[in-house]
């Protein structure tokens, strides 16, 4: 499962306002950075084959099979603290990140 938090999910409602035609939110993870699994999350078109659904109050966050052991259980937010913006991720899957922040990694029978 994956769920927003009340921040994140307003940020998505917004979003899918501007942009009507989107299907909801893609999350997911892709290799890079130095510890080897990096957050990919965008405005889906549409779900694709083998996506899981994990609508909330209206809004559907879609994840890839290939992602969703990596993923799964995790919370995503949104945050403002003063003219930076972002969201996060509260994954319970972490078991490493690298020191600049961009990657992470899992208990190696997960990845």
């Amino acid at each position: 499962m994956v769920t927003l938090a009340p921040a994140a999910l307003e940020r998505v409602r917004s979003y899918l306002v501007a942009e009507p035609d989107k299907a909801g939110l893609r999350f997911g993870v892709r290799r890079t950075g130095c510890s080897g699994w990096g957050y990919h999350i965008e405005m889906a078109d549409a779900a694709a084959p083998g996506d899981r659904d994990f609508a909330q109050d209206g809004v559907h966050v879609l994840v890839d099979a290939d992602s969703l052991p990596l993923v799964d259980g995790t919370e995503i937010d949104f945050i403002k603290q003063g003219l930076n913006e972002q969201f996060v991720f509260r994954n319970p899957n972490v078991k490493g990140e690298c020191g600049c922040g961009e990657s992470f990694t899992t208990d190696a029978e997960r990845a």
